[in-house]
């Protein structure tokens, strides 16, 4: 593809790409046009505590696989300044992201938080016994994804990198090229090509990496066991475990983004409105009375 045709695919994708909404373990974020953002599900590491956030324009949660000695998480929102918030489990120093300056970018998976500056280089703070951390000698990144134990980075020529545990080959990236978009799940990731196929690679329990069959598609999302495409129709398509009726989503259409939590998917509405499935033993789906949340952002800086 020519720098121009990539130029357009990028632009196109991008209002696709999730910056508004965002599912963790046991919680659910999502962006109001305000500026303001919203929180359900648990709040035990106070998570949820976000009702005093102003002038946001993207928003990550952390997420975790299902476990029982599982479940703490983060949320993190970013500033039309380029500066970061954090709210939530702290054991790890995930939550110090207030120095962060120039910030165009923020992902938050266990137990950590990545950030992609202006300039295309990258911050990480929290846990990195995996060396999911290990991102400082990154350069020409324009988004970032994180699983549990790895972390992957889109860079502006289409290809990708990544760092952490990549006992499944959920790291062996390094061979992609022509890429839109990156996801990254419990020990899988995704990603979206500028043709509108998909890849992925990892552990592929319960076919969370059977996607190859998939086009049309402009967004992804990674949850711990299951795969989530949104197709330029507005439909949206789902791989892998469906043991909490996470990939109940042929009904879905109207959609114009996606997210995927632990075991529950939410999808944004063309007007504002959010819909969820999957677990809820939290409340994490409930989702129905949110409205005005914002469609896509347009970040006052770019990396290009």
């Amino acid at each position: 593809m020519d720098y121009d045709s990539r130029k357009k695919a990028l632009f196109e994708t991008k209002r696709f790409r999730n910056e508004t909404t965002a599912a963790g373990c046991r919680h659910t974020v999502a962006l109001k046009s305000d500026g303001t953002v919203a929180a359900v599900g648990d709040n035990k590491c106070g998570q949820c505590e976000v009702s005093d956030w102003s002038h946001i324009i993207s928003v990550a949660a952390g997420n975790v696989h299902m476990a029982a000695n599982t479940g703490n998480a983060h949320t993190v929102g970013l500033k039309s300044n380029g500066t970061v918030l954090a709210a939530g489990w702290n054991k790890h120093d995930q939550c110090n992201v207030s120095e962060w300056r120039d910030v165009v970018a923020v992902a938050a998976g266990w137990c950590r938080t990545v950030g992609v500056k202006s300039d295309g280089t990258v911050v990480a703070v929290g846990r990195n016994n995996e060396g999911e951390c290990n991102v400082s000698s990154w350069h020409d990144v324009t988004a970032v994804a994180t699983g549990d134990w790895h972390t992957v980075g889109l860079k502006s020529d289409g290809t990708v990198t990544a760092a952490g545990n990549n006992k499944y080959n959920q790291c062996s990236v390094s061979g992609w090229s022509d890429m839109l978009a990156v996801a990254a799940g419990y020990l899988h990731t995704v990603g979206l090509r500028s043709d509108g196929t998909v890849i992925a690679v990892g552990r592929n329990k319960d076919g969370v990496c059977d996607v190859n069959s998939w086009h049309d598609i402009v967004a992804v999302a990674a949850g711990s066991y299951h795969t989530v495409g949104l197709k330029s129709d507005g439909t949206v398509v789902a791989a892998g475990s469906n043991k909490y009726h996470q990939c109940d989503v042929s009904g879905w259409h109207g959609i114009r983004a996606v997210s995927a939590g632990c075991a529950h998917t939410i999808g944004l509405k063309s007007d504002g409105s959010v819909v969820a499935v999957g677990n809820n033993d939290y409340e994490q789906c409930n989702v129905s009375g949110w409205s005005s949340i914002q469609q896509y952002t347009t970040l006052m800086k770019k990396h290009n």
